[in-house]
């Protein structure tokens, strides 16, 4: 038999047969043939008609013999990586026609594929990612795909010498399918042993390991390396006047005996790393080493098989800025921007800071901001370096003003429940303004405050129309689930209480009888309205409901909060048995809240008005004072102004909270000629009187990228008008817990605060000369630091540590706010959309509670909705 091979670029049989009798061949001089047929054998899967058209080859079309015709036609076959074998046979010739048969062997497919090895979660997780189904074709790119992806997901979790083997079973339950083991031996997992520096001085190894943010050595502890040596040289180093060295030994000795790794993994990724070398160029540009590189780097295995990095820097000069000069500036004089920018000749050159006061500064106001926030959108700044010499540089600072901007259309995009109004009214971009930088930033802050969308993704699309200097806002947001439901439980008055409620946060009122709108409840106009039942059984029933309308009106921001609620408690006696008792209270209030204009608009002001009423029959047990028949009643004005700049609700990264209040009563007493020593306990406190002053103050810095320090303090102060009667036994402050309502709340309207690593209630001090329990004074005093660990709206995540300290006191003449007990600890929190704020904390109280030996010590809490807080 007669055959010439046109070999194609893959270790297969790829060729044509042109049969027994090859006088018709001459292989010296290629002959052209018309096709004229096609047949295909071997094909289960593969449409015939379909591989025809992939070969290119059409009946009536002329190739030539020998020559690169059938070659191509293979191997465009060939590339679909179909099949294992591709043959052409010329199974006839007449004249100068030939006859063409395509014979194929197609590849095996996917049956079903499984893992040896690794754990069923990794399993899972890897399944999720090589994406294989049933019927896919077993290629060779499929296992070299699936064998990349699964090293991957090993080198980012720090194996980085994960081994993966892919077998091929034969499927004995169909032809031409397999099954797919893939074995998985992931080593052991390896980090960053040690970064070795050289040709430092400016900076020290571990200012420059402190700048690379993802690249880590691994974490040390070694608490037993003798500090005697780092002491005498930071002393000598001191005394001779080399403050700066000095620091540098003591910087060295903590990074290298006291290296913990929290919150970030010492694993070894090369996209991180090279991310990190330009980290170290731009902390040297920040110390004033303009010319700073790194010479060389190398990274290499370690004998105790961990990685280890050297770096070579050559750090250059350290620069000064000369001259700083302005042009294309006729807004604002150059004396105005040189105060601005706050660099001045003499300055240790630092582009960062340069940059940062150019074009964004994240705490003060900066030159772009100055403009932008003007209508100069298209407002431009360029730094230019005009002479460099020595060490010193010459700055030439160009501007390009252009022309200011106006607002054409702000648009939203997103917003599937929430009502365009609702958005809109909450944005300080308006059409027809001057477009503002800042009014973007605060319309997001506004947008992520509402808590009806995913903070983290609420985006302004800022598109500007140069032809006609306007601009386009469109705002994108994503919903997010602002209903809450809650559950507690709590012990109080020797039972258990269990509570739950739920809220509408995004409710609609004027949608409440529209059939259409129950999706499932009426929602989209920003309402809120919230609903709570409490129960003991049949002898305790607490419910409360109320509603806020944020925009009464529709104009401006007033909102309008109403609120009922009652309680009923009974000793459990039939109602006509004479001992039969009971506790009843009663509230409504009603309040209005609104947005000021000065000092800032940040400032907001609640005014409202109470009415309480307590009504007891043979209870006496219920309270330490009175008969246990009575009827208590309390009329109270609210005032509270205060100013959150807080950036987002659930996961603040900066801003600050400050809130002062004030709840008085009239004061009876005074108004009537009543000698109050000698009447009743019943009497004296049938029209309760008080001045009810509270003050909290929150400030949230991000320390470095996410890493949240949180500082709060808190203080309280129930006062009264009539020494003669002193303070309320009722709304006094109850310290010590998990901060959530007991019993005992619902009965005097005690207010409880939290504070871990002590039990419940048990820095709640008590009256010398009276069985009445409750401070009129609490100081609270919080230090946390925060990280998340996953900002996904559908569960935000967060860890803690905290320290803490506090004490409840009655009257002035105990109260010392440095006299406190102290704690510390640490604690997760977790937001879900349905539940509000959970949280776990562990406490450890150092300092013993003289009333309860056992108060003190090792404690966890349970926290609903913030409620330590």
């Amino acid at each position: 038999m007669g055959l010439f091979a046109l070999l194609v670029s893959n270790p297969v049989r790829a060729q044509i047969k042109i049969g027994d009798d090859l006088s018709d061949i001459d292989y010296s001089s290629p002959k052209k043939y018309e096709i004229a047929g096609i047949t295909v054998d071997g094909t289960s899967y593969v449409d015939k008609n379909v591989l025809s058209l992939i070969s290119g080859l059409r009946v009536g079309d002329e190739i030539t013999i020998p020559g690169d015709d059938i070659a191509q036609a293979i191997r465009k076959i060939w590339e679909q990586g179909m099949f294992e074998d591709v043959e052409v046979n010329a199974t006839n010739i007449v004249g100068d026609k030939i006859f063409l048969q395509f014979v194929v062997q197609e590849r095996s497919r996917v049956s079903k594929f499984s893992f040896n090895g690794i754990k069923k979660s990794e399993a899972d997780d890897i399944r999720n990612k090589i994406n294989i189904t049933r019927g896919d074709i077993a290629t060779n790119h499929l296992e070299n795909k699936t064998r990349r992806i699964i090293e991957d997901y090993y080198a980012d979790k720090g194996y980085y010498n994960a081994v993966v083997d892919i077998k091929q079973v034969p499927d004995t339950t169909r032809d031409h399918y397999v099954d797919l083991v893939i074995d998985v031996d992931k080593g052991k997992k390896v980090k960053i042993g040690k970064i070795n520096i050289t040709g430092n001085e400016g900076l020290s190894d571990a200012q420059i390991l402190s700048s690379m943010k993802e690249t880590k050595e691994k974490g040390v502890f070694n608490p037993l390396d003798p500090l005697g040596p780092m002491v005498i040289n930071a002393v000598a180093d001191a005394v001779t006047l080399k403050p700066l060295k000095a620091i540098t030994d003591v910087e060295e000795y903590f990074y290298e005996n006291y290296r913990p790794r929290i919150f970030k993994s010492s694993k070894f990724l090369e996209s991180n790393y090279e991310e990190d070398k330009k980290n170290i160029i731009a902390k040297y540009n920040a110390k004033g080493y303009r010319d700073a590189i790194i010479v060389r780097d190398s990274v290499y295995n370690r004998e105790d098989g961990n990685i280890g990095i050297d770096l070579v820097i050559d750090e250059g000069n350290l620069y000064h800025y000369r001259n700083i000069s302005w042009t294309g500036n006729t807004k604002y004089s150059s004396e105005t921007l040189d105060g601005i920018l706050g660099i001045k000749s003499g300055d240790v050159y630092n582009k960062e800071l340069l940059n940062a006061n150019l074009t964004m500064s994240e705490t003060s106001l900066d030159i772009s901001s100055l403009y932008m926030d003007d209508g100069y959108l298209f407002f431009r700044v360029d730094p230019v370096e005009v002479s460099v010499e020595n060490d010193s540089i010459d700055l030439e600072i160009r501007l390009q003003e252009g022309q200011q901007a106006r607002i054409s259309n702000v648009s939203l995009k997103g917003n599937t429940k929430t009502n365009d109004y609702v958005v809109i009214r909450e944005m300080y971009s308006r059409p027809g303004q001057l477009f503002s930088r800042s009014d973007v930033m605060r319309t997001v802050r506004e947008l992520a405050t509402l808590g009806f969308f995913n903070q983290e993704s609420i985006n302004p699309d800022v598109k500007p129309n140069y032809k006609d200097n306007t601009v386009d806002i469109e705002y994108q947001v994503e919903e997010a689930s602002a209903d809450q439901v809650s559950f507690s439980a709590g012990w109080g008055l020797n039972m258990l209480i269990l509570s739950a409620g739920v809220s509408f946060n995004n409710f609609s009122m004027r949608n409440l009888f529209q059939k259409d709108a129950w999706k499932p409840i009426p929602g989209g106009d920003g309402q809120k309205f919230s609903i709570q039942v409490s129960t003991y059984g049949t002898r305790y029933i607490y419910y409360a409901a109320s509603f806020t309308e944020p925009w009464l009106g529709g104009r401006k921001p007033n909102s309008l909060t109403t609120s009922v609620y009652q309680s009923f408690y009974s000793n459990g006696k039939e109602r006509k048995d004479e001992d039969f008792g009971y506790f009843r209270m009663t509230g409504v209030s009603l309040g209005l809240g609104k947005r000021l204009t000065w000092p800032d608009d940040y400032f907001t002001l609640y005014q409202g008005v109470s009415y309480m009423n307590y009504r007891l029959k043979n209870y006496s047990s219920i309270y330490n004072f009175g008969s246990g028949n009575g009827l208590f009643n309390l009329i109270s004005y609210n005032f509270t102004i205060g100013r959150s700049s807080v950036s987002q609700p659930i996961y603040p990264r900066n801003g600050s909270e400050v809130q002062l209040s004030l709840e008085l009563t009239p004061p009876y007493s005074l108004l009537t000629n009543k000698d109050y020593t000698t009447l009743t306990e019943d009497e004296k406190y049938k029209w309760i009187e008080m001045h009810k002053w509270k003050f909290k103050a929150v400030w949230y810095s991000e320390l470095y990228d996410k890493l949240v320090l949180m500082t709060r303090v808190r203080f309280g102060y129930l006062g009264y008008y009539n020494d003669k009667i002193g303070p309320t036994p009722f709304h006094r402050f109850y310290l010590g817990g998990d901060g959530l309502s007991s019993g005992g709340s619902m009965f005097d309207s005690r207010e409880i605060i939290g504070m871990r690593g002590y039990s419940n209630e048990s820095l709640t001090p008590s009256a010398s000369n009276s069985n009445l329990t409750g401070g009129n004074i609490f100081a609270k005093y919080t230090m946390e630091v925060r990280y998340p660990l996953s900002l996904n709206p559908s569960a935000t995540i967060y860890a803690l540590s905290f320290v803490e300290a506090g004490n409840c006191w009655i009257g002035f003449e105990n109260f010392n706010p440095f006299k406190v007990y102290r704690s510390a600890g640490l604690g997760v929190r977790i937001y879900l959309p349905m539940f509000g704020l959970l949280g776990l904390d562990w406490g450890y109280g150092f300092d013993q509670v003289p009333s309860n030996k056992s108060a003190a010590g090792s404690q966890f809490h349970f926290s609903i909705g913030g409620s330590i807080d």
